[in-house]
């Protein structure tokens, strides 16, 4: 669930004085450090601000976004490039309000549209313990966004269109497991960055939240109730195992998520986890599933033809592979998607399966671009959407040459 686009690109904020008068002139303490490492990490806010993994949090990562590219900035505590001279209150209003300490607006990117939702509280822990960071003087990069999105006055009207400034409220209705679910999902975890579709300038079209949403050039799928493409058939226990492992008996993490799943959601607490799965497990579906006409008999047989010589050997003939090793393939959702982004990527890159404390062991997928046509690629992936109950719209060739051309370009 998470982040991903130029998102956090302020998460950290703020440092020495973190606590304030509450801390005292001894600073944070060692369990107020510890609470908000744990909240950055829920937040994945390395995922963004690292582009080396030898100065962790001193930004410089390229992020791209429909709009052009931003440039995640530098969160450690250096003074003259990071946030070191930042205040409570600058951190507290970045966060969020999306408003830099010069009055200027941030980008939606990054998403102070969620963090809004989040407790004072913990938005000081967050600055505790960025100030615990060893300062790296690392100066930020300018965005280069189309025109004439680099007008950042712009994002004052953006804001009176689609900001909805507020703490996340408990419904007193739900247990307090369901409550911390939401404050993550919808709050720190900005799931619905990279899975809640986007209208044309880039704000969420809440009434689809969480139905789905392409992100360079991935498909983040439905983390609804939805029955063929969406969560439906997933228990919490698939949910929190997913998360924590980065794969389940259903599915495997890839691209982006498997980033999320290494650099968050593996390392939160197991209650953490189980309330993300609470709360999912709860959410309706917000749109219909598309109806599918299935592909022709010709299309099909084409299909089967490669997946008998290529894919059989991990898969299996009825497709139900190895689970936790090589994914299955009936009922799977990601596969069933609207969006075959995601799936196209895996035929034409090969898959990686990530590693994570709870699952060491790794499964490899090659990847098939040059051994494989479009309209092979095509016909192979039309055929696991299809079969064994799937039910996934057509594939055409001139979708797999457009992700080939993007996967050549770096996008």
């Amino acid at each position: 669930m998470r982040t991903i686009l130029t998102g956090l690109a302020l998460v950290g904020l703020a440092l020495c004085s973190a606590v304030g008068s509450a801390a005292g002139a001894a600073g944070p303490s060692p369990e107020l450090v510890a609470y908000g490492k744990a909240l950055v990490e829920a937040g994945d806010c390395a995922g963004c601000h690292t582009a080396d993994p030898a100065k962790p949090f001193a930004g410089g990562k390229r992020i791209d976004t429909p709009f052009g590219a931003i440039y995640a900035p530098n969160l450690t505590p250096d003074r003259d490039t990071g946030i070191g001279g930042w205040t409570d209150a600058d951190f507290t209003r970045a966060l969020r309000t999306g408003i830099a300490p010069d009055g200027s607006n941030y980008y939606p990117a990054f998403p102070y549209p969620y963090f809004t939702r989040m407790t004072k509280d913990d938005t000081l822990a967050i600055r505790a313990y960025l100030a615990t960071l060893a300062p790296v003087t690392s100066r930020n990069k300018p965005p280069e966004l189309r025109w004439p999105f680099g007008y950042r006055g712009l994002m004052r009207l953006w804001n009176a269109m689609y900001f909805k400034p507020g703490l996340f409220e408990p419904d007193q209705t739900k247990s307090a497991a369901w409550n911390r679910g939401g404050y993550l999902v919808t709050g720190l975890g900005h799931c619905g960055a990279c899975h809640t579709p986007k209208n044309y300038f880039g704000a969420d079209r809440d009434a689809q939240a969480l139905s789905g949403n392409e992100v360079g050039g991935w498909f983040a799928p439905r983390l609804d109730g939805a029955a063929r493409t969406g969560l439906k058939s997933w228990s919490e226990a698939d949910i929190t195992e997913y998360l924590q492992t980065g794969r389940n008996a259903k599915s495997h993490a890839g691209g982006p998520m498997a980033e999320v799943v290494v650099n968050s959601t593996s390392k939160m607490s197991d209650a953490d986890v189980r309330a993300i799965a609470t709360y999912l497990k709860s959410l309706p579906p917000t749109r219909r599933e598309t109806i599918v006409t299935p592909p022709d008999a010709a299309e099909m047989k084409a299909g089967q033809a490669v997946y008998a010589k290529l894919c059989i050997a991990c898969h299996e003939a009825d497709g139900t592979g190895s689970p936790r090793i090589y994914p299955p393939l009936p009922g799977n959702a990601l596969l069933q998607s609207i969006n075959p982004s995601s799936t196209l990527r895996i035929m034409l890159d090969g898959a990686h399966t990530v590693t994570t404390p709870r699952a060491p062991n790794t499964g490899e997928m090659p990847a098939y671009a040059k051994q494989l046509s479009d309209a092979e690629i095509a016909a192979v992936t039309n055929y696991i959407r299809n079969s064994w109950g799937n039910a996934g719209p057509l594939v055409t060739p001139a979708q797999v040459a457009k992700a080939r051309k993007r996967e050549a370009n770096g996008e």
